[in-house]
């Protein structure tokens, strides 16, 4: 790892979007950090320094939306969700990082161009679909801090307000992570070294929480659904990109 001008702005530029992802855009623009960093580092040191930060940022922002949650919801996909990280654990280095990018990155780009050319909210999916969305959105949660497109697959079809939309997402992302920190210690990804360089870029995520929740309170309901659609769009193709090449 070269540690200089341009690795400094890439964590900079990461901590700050997942930041206003998580505060203001329920994740969705969070799933851009590892890749990020991985331009400059490993990615297995990506999501290892990352997790102190989100945790950090899970802190800020349960604050503002802890009683925003839908609890039925949360009840619903979290324990799938810790299956997910489970499965996440032992299979360890099993999986090809690029196809996982590739196969999270179809599935974001599918999902935005339905929802923004088919009416989906307000039919609500089966419950089954929900467990399905929590499960994978622990595994890939636990790959790369990149839940928030399963999750969000699922919330937006919920008639939800985008108050409950945000709280619930915060908080189902919250316990995730906390989850993952017991088997990111066994694994030996959190270390001194690493939680060193997080408590150096926590001024920054507190920055980023902050704009995001100022931010999501200029837009109205329906244009802050379709910025999360085009988001996932766009961040689908990203990744689609770092799959392929």
């Amino acid at each position: 790892m070269v540690v200089d001008w341009v690795f400094v702005a890439l964590m900079v530029v990461a901590v700050l979007l997942t930041g206003i992802s998580k505060s203001g855009f329920a994740g969705g623009v969070g799933v851009v950090a590892v890749p990020l960093i991985s331009l400059k580092a490993s990615p297995t040191f990506a999501v290892a320094v990352m997790l102190p930060l989100l945790i950090v940022m899970d802190v800020f922002s349960l604050k503002a939306w802890w009683h925003q949650r839908v609890g039925r919801l949360l009840w619903l996909m979290f324990p799938p969700a810790v299956l997910g990280v489970v499965v996440g654990y032992f299979t360890y280095g099993w999986f090809d990082e690029a196809l996982l990018t590739l196969l999270l990155g179809v599935f974001s780009v599918l999902f935005g161009l339905w929802g923004l050319f088919k009416p989906l909210r307000g039919k609500l999916m089966p419950g089954w679909v929900g467990r399905l969305c929590g499960g994978i959105a622990g595994f890939t949660s636990f790959i790369a801090h990149a839940g928030g497109p399963p999750l969000n697959f699922y919330l937006l079809q919920c008639q939800l307000t985008k108050q409950q939309f945000l709280g619930t997402a915060v908080v189902f992302l919250a316990i995730t992570n906390l989850v993952k920190l017991v088997p990111y210690t066994l694994l030996g990804l959190v270390n001194l070294d690493n939680l060193t360089i997080a408590m150096l870029l926590m001024p920054v995520a507190w920055l980023g929480v902050r704009l995001g929740l100022v931010i999501q309170k200029r837009i109205n309901g329906e244009l802050f659904f379709r910025v999360i659609l085009c988001l996932l769009i766009l961040l689908g193709i990203r990744l689609i990109m770092d799959g392929i090449g």
